[in-house]
């Protein structure tokens, strides 16, 4: 959880550089990872809020298990779902209040049941640790995306 809490504070870090792009390396600009970040926080800690423990029953995925082994995932293998992809023009204010937001929901993550889980699409039901990983994974792979952005601008 400290990894997951020490990337969403990284991930604050880039927003004066949010209009920043480079499309060889992604499509999007720093301002959209940031946003599509923070939005699939919100959103998974808010379907794990609403799940009922009783109904989570581990299986095994095999995807899941390459990207939890490596610790990374593969760049442009997989798009992001429609309700995880920011639809506004970047707004600074609305970034900054989003990050806001967000803090204090991790601890709200944090202080889930175990078996609290949701659906990902690729990866089936995660519980609570092992969102907190794909979570820690995923926010690792955009600030990575995010370096390569300002580092190739530079």
């Amino acid at each position: 959880m400290k990894k997951l809490i020490q990337y969403v504070n990284e991930l604050q870090t880039y927003i004066a550089q949010a209009d920043m792009l480079n499309e060889k390396v992604s499509g999007s600009s720093v301002g959209w990872h940031i946003d599509h970040s923070l939005l699939v926080l919100s959103q998974i800690i808010a379907a794990m809020e609403a799940s009922d423990p009783a109904n989570y029953q581990y299986q095994f995925n095999l995807k899941r298990f390459f990207a939890f082994s490596l610790n990374r995932f593969p760049r442009g293998v997989a798009k992001a779902p429609k309700q995880v992809r920011p639809t506004e023009t970047f707004n600074a204010s609305n970034t900054i209040h989003a990050f806001e937001t967000i803090v204090p929901r991790l601890t709200v993550l944090e202080n889930l049941a175990s078996n609290q889980f949701f659906l990902h699409p690729f990866f089936g039901k995660l519980n609570k640790n092992a969102a907190i990983k794909m979570l820690t994974i995923h926010t690792a792979h955009h600030i990575l995306i995010i370096k390569d952005i300002i580092q190739k601008q530079a």
